[in-house]
């Protein structure tokens, strides 16, 4: 019989007789927020510890301490200054923030980043179009059938998430143009094969 259980983190710590760690309410979600924004423990910084640790023979916490402070003994107080940098601009930033201000962000997150983020075929198509100053129109439920997102001129499109990237595809009759797309902080990144799709829209 197959069972699933969960080890909390103060078993998990306990077995590995490591001590744990004691913060103030809230302060950990500062801190990882404050590490990700300037990336403190990314590889440059504090090496690839996947890599590091299948290195790593020892048997004991302490030994792996030794055995990593050896190789980078100044990553600890590099990644302490970037987070710790970090901390102090949300210092500056959290009594800017106002209830109206919270109000506008819950909105935009709510309505305008949903809706964009559930209409990115047609922006994409859309914005195939204004690249090679054209028309563009959605697919019909037939060429939907067919993998076909919409239409750019006369090319027909398949707009997909990055990830599908490597995916096997269905052989099919007509020619389509794949479009992949990544979602970014500040956007979109739109991956396509520009002089394809141009050399079908001028046929």
């Amino acid at each position: 019989m197959i069972i699933k259980e969960k080890m909390k983190s103060i078993e998990l710590f306990s077995l590995l007789d490591a001590e744990i760690p004691n913060f103030p309410k809230y302060s950990t979600q500062i801190m990882n927020l404050a590490n990700q924004n300037s990336q403190g423990t990314r590889p440059p910084v504090v090496g690839q510890l996947s890599d590091l640790i299948q290195e790593f023979d020892g048997h004991s916490l302490s030994e792996w301490k030794e055995w990593y402070l050896e190789r980078y003994p100044n990553a600890i107080n590099t990644a302490t200054e970037r987070v710790f940098s970090m901390i102090e601009n949300f210092k500056q930033s959290i009594p800017l923030i106002t209830k109206d201000m919270v109000k506008q962000w819950v909105s935009d997150l709510v309505i305008t980043k949903t809706y964009a983020g559930l209409k990115v075929q047609g922006a994409i198509l859309r914005y195939l179009a204004d690249i090679y100053n054209t028309t563009w129109r959605t697919a019909t439920p037939t060429e939907e059938s067919q993998n076909i997102d919409g239409v750019v001129g006369n090319a027909y499109i398949s707009v997909k998430p990055e990830t599908f990237k490597n995916m096997l595809q269905l052989p099919i009759e007509i020619k389509v143009h794949e479009v992949y797309y990544s979602k970014k902080t500040d956007g979109l990144s739109v991956e396509y094969d520009k002089d394809a799709i141009l050399e079908d829209i001028c046929r």
